[in-house]
């Protein structure tokens, strides 16, 4: 049910992306650098606007997901860091396993 949920929510973010291109085709200049320095270096672009929307949005996006990637690391750290600790006192819980049961073995020897 949550992913048919999910396709539909999904397909709805599809017709309205497709149906912003359709009614945003005409181009648009796209200036790269403020007016007073245009004289200096001359960088435009013209592009349809529904392009220079979505390509806005897929920027910041981008941008979001790395400013999070970089928040996390710490925490990130701290999971590899608690993983490496969990894995050493396993090993050393099957370590004084093995002791206690050889003592046992002994034990029982001496009984017998």
């Amino acid at each position: 049910m949550l992913r048919f949920l999910k396709l539909v929510v999904l397909g709805i973010i599809m017709i309205a992306i497709i149906l912003v291109a359709v009614a945003n085709r005409d181009p648009v200049t796209l200036e790269l650098l403020p007016s007073k320095l245009a004289p200096i270096l001359p960088l435009s672009v013209e592009l349809p606007l529904f392009m220079v929307v979505l390509v806005s949005i897929l920027v910041g996006l981008m941008i979001g997901y790395i400013l999070e990637w970089l928040r996390e690391h710490k925490h990130r750290k701290t999971a590899a860091q608690k993983k490496r600790e969990v894995g050493k006192l396993e090993r050393e819980v099957e370590t004084l396993k093995k002791k206690d049961r050889s003592e046992a073995d002994e034990i029982l020897a001496l009984l017998n």
